[in-house]
């Protein structure tokens, strides 16, 4: 066991004045040494596009990779709903702590206050940031920005561009990224992956990619690195996430001595839509949003087969109105997501496979009008018709919950740095603001607070500290031998020979990770996972068959590296499940339940962040514990009845 201790170097004063004083007791670098320092940043979704752009404009020279073949294609385009930011523009109560305490709150009391405050705090200068880059936020009728609700508030806060969002929050950070690389001041590498974090000294010094088209393995020095390069939700198989969207950039951080903290809490969306049959590949989001005009319901009777508008009023459950008055609809989403599963394990689930309910816009449209509803959701009712055949403007959605964010992620202190000094993770890369289940319409508020208005100013802060230092070159032996390993791991997965794909055993992995540690987790079922996992894992590093060569285009190679991230990434998740004997959002243990069946947390003894060590191959992880504080908000039971 190593001597590593968990500073979370949060700033002391009133959580309101800690940002600030943080801010102005940092080393500042002045403009003409900013040029003379060199930083790397993994990943152009939000938090990687505004981290580059932001650090290039202040005078930095940034490196920029991405292993699509457009910084536009990062996973941020696909968020549909919104972004937070305590404007209160609604005058109907909202304020920075509000938003802070919601936060907290349906994070179950298990995120780390000052990060989420400071989140809460620059969500209103991401908002003007956005507005002046020119995204086209929704517009009430005489010109104003327009709000909506979301799960787990009471007020509207939500900024939102149709039900593409992410689209043009992602296009408003590329645009200010592909100026400072028009400018020079940003290099960006398209199509070229990490494949590993290199260190000399303990300290993080560069990085070693691969080419995805040519095959060209290469280093890469700097004197910080950022990795913004999303969550792990594709550990699941079936998810809401990019078929590419893959753990191996934080996972090969994680293996250089980066802790990896709350793996266990990852987020299962309420609204996707329900899987067809078994051999699908891919999920679809249908955005939280749908649940301001939609009302969720199922038949009360089991086994109803009649079409929904045969199944009169008296026969319908509205079962989160029924059981959560006061939030109803939007109930967080850990609450609607197990919500759903208990009504279908009941046998009241509906569709052809009855394993949905149904989200419905028939009292909306005749309540708003037709054109008023399609004018808020219409994109998402034509992606909705376009996969299920089904107008939802005359028949309600079918919805079943789907992995779609993961809180979990690479441990960082209050300046996003992870415990390998030099390595910082954005984003929903790190673990730092959500606690055990994320709020509908953070994840992008993060991943712009993140890049735009919190690394630029850490980063400088460690920077300084270096000056006159160069960039350690890419000649050394600590690069040599880091593309020497890249290198050998591809000649081994190529020379295994085996008879099945590495699709294959992703589908397999996440079925067993899904089974085991998806919406409900017992002891039995993690402790029969952890035995599952391992030799499956074997079977895969005997049986793999992946063809062609490490020259050139090799997408069976690319996913061989990520499955077998995966592989490590699903079983330390079930080690942190079976670690928390307590259940707090996401993370459910059927046996810490309250008699109403809902989340029964353990303060007393699970009140901390669980963050992992790797020791090896082979070779069980070591927790450490940063202990949550909490000096603003009371931890409660959670109650949105």
């Amino acid at each position: 066991m190593s001597n590593v201790v968990l500073d979370s170097k949060v700033p002391s004063g009133p959580i309101q004045d800690r940002w600030d004083n943080h801010k102005f007791n940092m080393k500042l670098v002045n403009p003409a040494n900013k040029r003379k320092f060199t930083v790397l940043v993994v990943g152009t979704g939000l938090a990687g596009a505004a981290a580059a752009a932001t650090l290039a404009e202040l005078g930095y020279q940034v490196k920029c990779f991405t292993f699509h073949d457009s910084p536009r294609r990062a996973h941020s385009i696909a968020a549909q709903g919104g972004i937070n930011g305590a404007k209160n523009y609604k005058n109907d109560g909202d304020s920075v702590y509000r938003l802070f305490y919601d936060t907290v709150k349906g994070g179950d009391f298990r995120a780390r206050e000052s990060n989420v405050y400071r989140l809460a705090q620059v969500s209103v200068d991401i908002i003007d940031q956005c507005v002046a880059q020119g995204v086209p936020f929704a517009r009430e009728y005489g010109g104003l920005l327009d709000n909506r609700s979301f799960g787990g508030a009471q007020v509207s806060r939500t900024f939102y561009a149709r039900g593409q969002t992410g689209q043009q929050l992602l296009l408003g950070a590329y645009q200010a990224l592909m100026q400072q690389v028009s400018l020079g001041r940003v290099e960006l590498h398209t199509k070229t992956e990490l494949l590993d974090v290199v260190k000399k000294d303990g300290v993080a010094v560069g990085i070693v990619t691969r080419n995805v088209t040519t095959g060209e393995v290469q280093s890469w020095s700097g004197h910080a690195t950022l990795l913004c390069t999303g969550g792990y939700g594709n550990a699941f198989y079936l998810s809401t996430n990019a078929m590419n969207s893959n753990v191996t950039a934080a996972w090969r951080a994680h293996k250089k001595g980066a802790l990896f903290a709350n793996a266990c809490y990852t987020q299962i969306h309420p609204t996707c839509i329900p899987a067809s049959d078994e051999s699908q590949s891919k999920l679809t989001l249908m955005s939280e949003s749908l649940r301001n005009d939609g009302r969720i319901w199922v038949p009360k009777k089991f086994d109803d087969n009649r079409p929904a508008d045969q199944i009169p009023e008296e026969d319908r459950d509205y079962y989160l109105e029924r059981k959560y008055p006061s939030y109803g609809n939007l109930a967080p989403r850990d609450i609607a997501s197990r919500a759903a599963k208990v009504v279908c394990d009941e046998g009241r689930g509906v569709g052809p496979l009855k394993n949905g309910v149904f989200l419905d816009f028939s009292e909306s449209i005749e309540r708003l009008g037709h054109d008023t509803v399609f004018e808020r959701y219409g994109n998402l009712f034509d992606m909705y018709e376009r996969i299920t055949d089904e107008d939802p403007m005359k028949v309600p959605m079918r919805i079943y919950p789907a992995s779609h964010y993961t809180m979990g992620g690479l441990w960082v202190d209050y300046n996003l740095m992870t415990t390998v000094p030099g390595l910082y993770a954005l984003g929903e890369a790190n673990f730092s603001d959500h606690g055990a289940n994320r709020l509908g319409a953070s994840a992008l508020m993060q991943g712009l607070a993140d890049g735009y208005f919190v690394a630029p100013y850490t980063v400088g802060d460690y920077l300084a500290g270096l000056l006159g230092q160069g960039v350690v070159p890419t000649t050394d032996p600590v690069f040599v031998e880091a593309e020497q390993i890249v290198r050998d791991e591809a000649r081994r997965w190529l020379s295994v020979g085996g008879t099945k794909s590495p699709e294959y055993y992703h589908r397999e992995l996440g079925k067993l990770v899904w089974d085991y540690c998806g919406m409900e987790r017992t002891q039995n079922g993690l402790e029969k996972a952890l035995s599952e996992i391992p030799a499956l894992r074997d079977e895969f590093q005997k049986n793999v068959r992946v063809l062609g060569s490490a020259e050139g285009v090799n997408q069976s190679l690319e996913k061989v590296g990520r499955v077998a991230d995966f592989f490590d990434l699903g079983e330390l998740m079930c080690r942190d499940a079976l670690m928390r004997e307590e259940s707090c959002g996401g993370h459910f243990r059927v046996e810490h339940q309250t008699d109403d069946g809902e989340a029964q947390r353990n303060d007393e003894e699970f009140s901390f962040v669980g963050a992992w060590e790797w020791n090896g191959d082979g070779i069980a992880q070591t927790l450490h514990k940063e202990q949550l504080v909490f000096e603003n908000v009371k931890p409660t039971q959670r109650s949105y009845k």
